[in-house]
């Protein structure tokens, strides 16, 4: 049974730093790319992140674009998302998910390109 758990979220003054984690399990981890996704409160989940299962190809939305990196060890079974310059609109809940394929499919940005989602992990940043 495939499990992701996010963790690393908190509360962080803007401009601050995060390094969310999110550990899978029942899942050869290398085999499928994976995402991150956020979704602040009354707001529709919006995408993040995402990167290939190799690692070799990566997304961003343009929110998080300079100040997001994504990034993934086979190793350990997780990908990260270290966030840099926070700010107040970053305010979310965020979400990792694992796509259906190794590769990133060209709608890599839809929630329905991911089959798997962890619980998420409340990132809040204030001003």
């Amino acid at each position: 049974q495939v499990q992701l758990v996010e963790s690393g979220g908190g509360l962080v003054q803007a401009g601050g730093s995060l390094r969310l984690s999110c550990a899978a399990s029942g899942v050869t981890f290398s085999t499928y790319a994976m995402g991150w996704f956020r979704q602040a409160q009354g707001k529709e989940r919006e995408f993040v992140a995402c990167i290939s299962g190799n690692g070799g190809n990566i997304y961003y939305a343009g929110s998080g674009k300079g100040r997001f990196t994504i990034s993934r060890d086979s190793a350990k079974s997780t990908v990260y998302l270290q966030m840099n310059s926070l700010k107040p609109e970053d305010t979310a809940v965020y979400f990792c998910a694992r796509a259906r394929t190794s590769y990133l499919a060209t709608r890599y940005y839809a929630s329905s390109q991911y089959s798997y989602w962890g619980p998420g992990t409340q990132v809040t940043v204030s001003s």
